[in-house]
């Protein structure tokens, strides 16, 4: 009958994922396409299209490769990921984050040599789509939960402050050898002073930053960053700036990318393999928090695995074109929503755009100025500092504040792709601190009030001599099991008890440490001739109670279902003894 019960679950579950995964993939959605959504869409790629040249093109520079290498990335991760992806809006290709992990990951490898370093930064694609690909099997949609909003808060602050100050030679005119924060600024501060600065970028930077600042939030419907850098580009051009110190993006001739696997050898993929880790825990929580985000406001369902697949399929499509690692961006999803795109047919409209534009305009796109791409940058890292969600964490709560800055700090000091990781280790250790130390209780009763309730908050709350029932309230196992512990036998040793008849309803969880713990109180309660008892046991926690034995020792007779039950099994146990 087990086996039964067996096969009929996984039946079950094999439908809820033909039924439930399978129809939310892009691909399926295709092909039972609504066409009442084509305008909105075919607007929303023209829209998106005018804002992600200037914004590829810019984040393109920040990875330190060709600015025309990220019109192919998008081509190319934007077609796959409307093919495969959960998300109806995300916009997937070249981003901030990433291409500056990339950069980071790459300067000190490639020592100046562009051709080896565009080989390496199509491995490095090709590792973070590996490693997702392999998390999407093994089913490891949980990696995209482990970064806390505190956390999330001061790390995407930290990164801001590293876009800002990676922007500084392209906007000053000063030569800016770094690949880090410190030695960006370090950089900086010691040229500036010999060289001095380029005060026409200054000006056509500050003002790009400035004009993108103030209308864009204004006017989401109109292409607002595609107006102001051509703009800024007619500004030079009429000018004659490139003259005066304002380069330019240069010639982006039109050739069709080299399809194929890039080199693997010279040690590249050992050099690579942390460093991708990386890139891919950010792509990955990028990816997933945007597709929630836009997910909730329209009703729709992303599922964690198939954002996995979808995250590797794109970076393997990029590396096969020598591009980059690619993430989501939510600029370019609020741009494709707000001009009215509803489906992933925006995206594939948008990359036929992209194309036409390289192939037809590559000669406009040349003239684009550096300095008002490095504004453009400035806008999307002013946007990353989320002021009031400090402000919000200070008011909730001092512990969770000092968190966030703590992430801020690791990312600036420690580089961003270590930051991301202590990023990621100061959200586990957070959560390991709060259930290691959890509330605990012994509990009661009040009169007139239902139920039982910690007598520590209600002055009122009666205990029934001989009886202590304790309540502790988080999973039991290695990280708080000696703090289990040591609070019951305080509850024993303060009550002395006849019973100690223990809660377990917040117990959702428990391993053989927490059980091992339980064990022991459960001897140095015989010692002192107070009988262990349990109450409101889960049923898989019970069955771990008897696996593990020290069920079996309490005794079956002695693990009730609820309180009134126990109790009424105390007096029954006080009236024959």
């Amino acid at each position: 009958m087990v086996a039964s019960l067996d096969r009929s679950r996984a039946i079950r579950h094999a439908h809820l994922y033909r039924g439930g995964v399978k129809s939310h993939v892009g691909l399926h959605r295709l092909l039972h396409y609504d066409r009442s959504n084509l305008r909105g869409d075919i607007v929303g790629a023209i829209t998106v299209t005018a804002y992600l040249i200037p914004q590829v093109l810019a984040y393109s520079t920040i990875a330190g490769l060709s600015p025309q290498t990220g019109l192919w990335v998008i081509i190319v991760a934007g077609t796959i990921y409307a093919l495969v992806g959960s998300s109806h809006l995300l916009s997937v290709g070249p981003e901030s984050t990433t291409a500056l992990l990339t950069a980071a990951a790459l300067a000190p490898l490639a020592l100046g040599d562009p051709v080896k370093y565009a080989s390496l930064a199509a491995v490095l694609a090709l590792l973070v789509g590996a490693y997702a690909l392999l998390a999407g099997v093994l089913r490891l949609g949980f990696l995209g939960e482990l970064l806390s909003k505190p956390v999330l808060t001061g790390y995407m602050s930290g990164v801001a402050i590293i876009l800002l100050a990676s922007q500084l030679g392209k906007i000053t005119g000063v030569d800016v050898a770094g690949d880090s924060f410190l030695t960006d600024i370090s950089s900086f501060t010691h040229n500036i002073a010999t060289s001095g600065v380029s005060w026409p970028s200054i000006a056509v930077g500050v003002s790009v930053a400035a004009l993108l600042l103030i209308f864009t939030p204004r006017f989401p419907r109109i292409p607002v960053t595609l107006l102001v850098v051509l703009g800024a580009t007619i500004v030079v051009k009429v000018f004659d700036l490139a003259s005066h110190g304002v380069e330019v993006v240069g010639a982006v001739p039109f050739a069709p990318p080299h399809v194929g696997l890039p080199d693997l050898g010279n040690g590249a993929l050992s050099v690579l393999l942390l460093p991708a880790i990386g890139i891919f825990i950010v792509g990955y929580t990028d990816n997933i928090l945007t597709a929630r985000t836009f997910a909730l406001r329209r009703g729709h369902t992303i599922h964690n695995n198939q954002e996995f697949l979808a995250l590797g399929a794109a970076n393997i499509g990029s590396a096969l074109v020598g591009g980059f690692p690619a993430s989501s961006s939510a600029s370019r999803t609020v741009v494709a929503e707000a001009g009215g795109a509803r489906t992933q047919v925006y995206s594939l409209i948008a990359s036929g755009l992209v194309l036409v534009c390289v192939i037809a305009f590559g000669s406009v796109i040349g003239l684009f100025p550096l300095a008002a791409l490095g504004g453009l940058v400035i806008y999307a890292a002013v946007r990353l500092v989320d002021v009031r969600a400090f402000q919000r964490l200070w008011r909730f709560r001092k512990r969770e504040f000092l968190l966030a800055v703590a992430a801020f700090a690791g990312v600036l000091l420690f580089d961003i792709l270590y930051g991301v990781l202590a990023a990621v280790a100061l959200s586990i250790v957070e959560l390991l601190t709060r259930v290691a130390r959890p509330h605990a209780a012994v509990l009661g009763q009040a009169p007139g009030i239902p139920g039982w309730h910690d007598i520590d908050d209600n002055p009122n709350t009666e205990q029934i001599p001989g009886l202590v029932v304790f309540r502790y309230d988080s999973p039991l196992f290695f990280a708080n099991a000696e703090d289990f512990l040591r609070r019951s036998r305080d509850a024993v040793t303060s009550g002395h008890p006849r019973w100690l008849l223990i809660n377990m309803e917040g117990n959702t969880e428990v391993d053989i440490t927490g059980l091992d713990a339980l064990d022991e109180l459960r001897s140095w309660c015989a010692e002192r001739g107070v009988i262990v008892a349990l109450v409101r046991v889960r049923h898989a926690i019970e069955e771990a109670l008897m696996a593990h034995g020290v069920g079996h020792k309490i005794g079956v007779d002695r693990i009730y279902a609820t309180l009134p039950t126990a109790v009424d099994a105390f007096h029954a146990w006080q009236g024959e003894n």
